[in-house]
């Protein structure tokens, strides 16, 4: 079913806006990948996207999804950026620049409005490979964003080997940041860290203006 829904149309896109808490307006949006299937509705992709990894097949979905983000992101007002997740699998494979580039030139998008979003799994594997791509979508202008900070290994040490643009705080602190103090502390300390570091926080999963006003 899912090596077929890629040529049948399956997969939809979904934009989570971003927002911007100094001037409280909309700065981009983040790609989200959906498959609506035709017997079993819409699945989310942590039901399908660890076997589309596995299988090799989140290659051309990935190539997909880059293509159809830059596309629609190009048809935005010129300051909405468009962010993009990319997997480790993704990362494995040779031709992940050339499908960047040749997506940002397809679609006429300014690579600066570009958004990549990479776990520290990526790194893990190659390492110096994957700064080598990371250091050239940096030339282009392509943003580097580091998500679901704080829930993996070394996050601290990869963020001195590769100058990110955003570090994007990882759901789990936020869902009970209203009723948990410890939560609330790990997504101050980690937004001070970012700035520390010239770089953006984002918060992800704020639903609530009770989280909203914590936050800010």
């Amino acid at each position: 079913d899912l090596r077929k829904a890629l040529p049948a149309g399956e997969f939809e896109l979904y934009y989570q806006p971003v927002v911007n808490l100094v001037n409280n307006e909309i700065s981009g949006f983040e790609a989200l990948l959906r498959w609506n299937h035709p017997t079993q509705g819409m699945i989310a992709p942590v039901t399908f996207i660890p076997l589309a990894e596995e299988i090799g097949f989140i290659v051309p979905l990935g190539e997909w999804v880059i293509r159809q983000a830059c596309a629609a992101a190009a048809r935005w007002p010129g300051d909405l950026r468009v962010a993009v997740n990319i997997s480790a699998v993704q990362f494995r494979n040779a031709g992940l620049m050339q499908v960047i580039v040749g997506a940002l030139a397809n679609s006429g998008l300014d690579p600066t409005r570009l958004e990549i979003e990479i776990t520290e799994t990526v790194l893990l594997e190659n390492k110096e490979t994957t700064l080598d791509v990371l250091h050239q979508l940096r030339a282009l202008g392509v943003r580097i964003a580091m998500d679901d900070f704080g829930t993996g290994y070394s996050s601290l040490t990869y963020l001195q080997c590769f100058p990110f643009d955003k570090i994007k705080i990882d759901r789990s602190f936020v869902k009970d940041i209203a009723d948990n103090t410890g939560s609330l502390n790990i997504v101050r300390a980690v937004a001070a860290l970012a700035n520390g570091m010239g770089m953006t926080a984002t918060a992800e999963g704020v639903e609530t203006r009770e989280q909203l006003d914590r936050i800010t």
